[in-house]
């Protein structure tokens, strides 16, 4: 069986790059077909893969610029021929999954969400502040884009993402359902730290949606000491509005701090509506509870006042509540590592498997039906 993999872009070190580093790993031979892709800015594992890129390479491949493009992603999956594969697993949240396949092969998609910048532009605009050329050039393209991403939709056999809050979203935009299968979380990478310290943590990419400044009014508020993994182009804007000395930025840090960091701290602060929400569960994974806004995946994966508590306004007077209500309560490292262990990566390749299996035992069972009225007719 030829297998291909197809991602939006390859220039970020977010839960999509793990879920297709995931993917990866069970089908190590399957090239990468990718938009743009850029070695430095995204995971390690990608530089020992295949990977093709499409003609917006020679434009930019430049983690700050990529997004300018996206008005040209249609034509660039387009310009893939993937033909020579039974099997297309496309990894989207955006217009990867507008590839085109072989007569008789197998299109599964793991959808992170419909595109929010063509189903819901309004809401995209606030999360990314696009610029002035991208928010016209959407304006402009906007009805092609969304019929584009509906065909590319109705060429998908099996849906496959992340949480219900996902799946309930593709039911409304492409009207299909989804399985949900939860991310894979690299239990084996993390473990408690025999001593905790006295801090909290975000780990994050620094853009605006992620609302890390919610966390740092609530703790410019507090006083309790915030330490803040990750960068981003919102990092000088946040940096700015950090009032307390006890507030730190350490900009992007190596995969072995990120796992200490996550085994010492108090817990890890969530202040971003997650589709899904891996970091929390990679602080479970490390013995360490989560703080989480009380929305979208993390209402499927933070039980409150057991791995960690939720807040229920994305404001720093709730987080601040929510903290109050953290330092009344004690939290049993092995329930959390448990926990966390429901997700793990070997359950989440345990399931592509499966669900690649029976893809694959249909569309044998359509090309035997389809022989057979052949020979009928």
């Amino acid at each position: 069986m030829k297998v291909a993999l197809v991602h939006d872009y390859l220039v970020e070190r977010g839960g999509a790059e793990k879920v297709l580093a995931a993917l990866h790993s069970v089908f190590p031979d399957a090239p990468i077909y990718t938009a743009v892709y850029n070695p430095v800015s995204t995971l390690d594992v990608f530089r020992r893969a295949d990977v093709r890129v499409s003609f917006l390479q020679r434009l930019t491949a430049h983690p700050k610029r990529y997004r300018a493009l996206l008005p040209l992603y249609p034509l660039a999956f387009r310009s893939f021929e993937l033909w020579p594969y039974d099997l297309v697993i496309s990894s989207a949240s955006g217009f990867a999954k507008g590839v085109r396949r072989g007569k008789g092969a197998r299109h599964v998609c793991y959808c992170y969400t419909p595109p929010r910048f063509v189903w819901q532009y309004q809401s995209a605009n606030e999360r990314e502040r696009f610029g002035l050329p991208v928010r016209l050039a959407l304006r402009a393209l906007g009805p092609s884009l969304r019929r584009f991403d509906d065909e590319s939709a109705a060429g998908v056999d099996r849906f496959l993402t992340s949480s219900r809050c996902v799946a309930a979203r593709i039911a409304s935009a492409y009207g299909r359902e989804a399985t949900v299968v939860p991310p894979p979380i690299e239990c084996e990478r993390f473990a408690p730290a025999r001593d905790s310290d006295d801090f909290f943590l975000v780990v994050s990419r620094l853009v605006p949606y992620k609302r890390i400044d919610v966390a740092i009014e609530a703790f410019n508020r507090s006083g309790r000491p915030l330490l803040v993994v990750g960068d981003g182009r919102d990092r000088r804007r946040l940096e700015s509005l950090a009032r307390s000395d006890r507030i730190r930025f350490l900009g992007h840090r190596p995969d072995a701090d990120v796992r200490e960091l996550l085994g010492k701290c108090r817990a890890l602060v969530v202040p971003a509506e997650e589709d899904f929400g891996m970091a929390a569960l990679e602080a479970n994974a490390s013995g360490r509870p989560a703080i989480a806004y009380g929305a979208g995946g993390a209402l499927e994966t933070v039980v409150d006042g057991v791995t960690g508590v939720t807040f229920p306004e994305q404001t720093a007077e709730s987080l601040l509540a929510a903290l109050d209500v953290f330092d009344c309560l004690s939290f049993d490292p092995y329930v959390l590592v448990q926990h966390a262990r429901q997700f793990d990566t070997a359950r989440f390749k345990s399931n592509v498997r499966e669900i690649v299996a029976e893809e694959m035992g249909r569309s044998r069972a359509e090309d035997a039906t389809s022989m057979q009225l052949e020979v009928a007719a």
